[in-house]
């Protein structure tokens, strides 16, 4: 890999995108507390003990925005946040150089927006990378409209690097995949309003019949309800009533341990 590889964040994108990077040399990923920085220790070291040949020791977590000065590409993938994401992108302006490649995970945002809150544009990317991520193969890649030629071939060399393939898709919210996938995960929720029919049955029928690897109400338990909501808000798209209810009482999916399933 080409790039020495900085990691702002701690969640599980960041986290595998650390361990992917892990197979080609040094990552630096840094997180904003102790107990993030420990949580992200065991991620990190979790996802590599399933790769063969990684060394979990390249990835170096640090606590200090400044330990990012000498990487090469900075990737922000904290919070689906605008705020927050903006915010973070002023405190980095005077620590990267003025040769980082810049970009930010988003599966909705307006990649545009971010880019001008790094301060340059020009060598800012969006990446929409999908979690598992040691996994799962596609990255959509959206540029500013000043990115330059030099960043948009270095961001499809460093997702050709991570084992992924890059596909640049436009700046629009959801991008493709998001765009086309979630109102059918919504109108699986829809139907089980209409007809109560159990999220067991739901599901098997997309597995079985149509080939689904995860069935939608699984899935949106995967990705998370309140995740979900965000992107069906940006994206214009109607959600439904019930998950909206279930993101109120706090039964987020999977990581809160109730969604449409419930979780030991």
């Amino acid at each position: 890999m080409d790039e020495r590889l900085g990691i702002v964040g701690s969640g599980a994108i960041a986290c595998g995108l650390a361990a992917s990077a892990a197979q080609h040399g040094e990552v630096v990923l840094w997180a904003r507390s102790d107990a993030s920085a420990e949580r992200a220790r065991k991620t990190v070291d979790k996802a590599v003990s399933k790769m063969e040949g990684v060394d979990g020791a390249n990835v170096s977590i640090v606590q200090d925005l400044g330990a990012l000065s000498g990487t090469t590409a900075v990737i922000e993938a904290i919070a689906e946040d605008a705020d927050a994401k903006a915010a973070l992108w002023g405190q980095l302006a005077g620590i990267v150089n003025g040769e980082t490649l810049l970009g930010s995970t988003t599966s909705s945002l307006s990649v545009a927006q971010i880019a001008s809150a790094s301060g340059a544009p020009e060598r800012f990317v969006g990446l929409h990378v999908f979690n598992p991520v040691p996994r799962m193969k596609l990255v959509e890649l959206a540029f500013p409209a000043e990115a330059t030629d030099d960043i948009k071939a270095r961001a499809s060399a460093l997702c050709e690097a991570l084992g992924k393939t890059a596909v640049v898709v436009p700046d629009i919210p959801g991008f493709v995949v998001n765009r086309l996938l979630f109102p059918y995960l919504f109108s699986a929720v829809a139907l089980q309003e209409e007809t109560g029919l159990p999220s067991e049955s739901i599901d098997t029928c997309m597995q079985l019949g149509a080939g689904h690897p995860m069935g939608p109400l699984a899935l949106l338990d995967f990705v998370g309800l309140d995740v979900s909501q965000a992107i069906g808000d940006a994206i214009g798209a109607d959600v439904p009533q019930s998950l909206r209810a279930l993101v109120d009482e706090g039964a987020l999916g999977r990581k809160s341990g109730r969604g449409f399933y419930t979780y030991n």
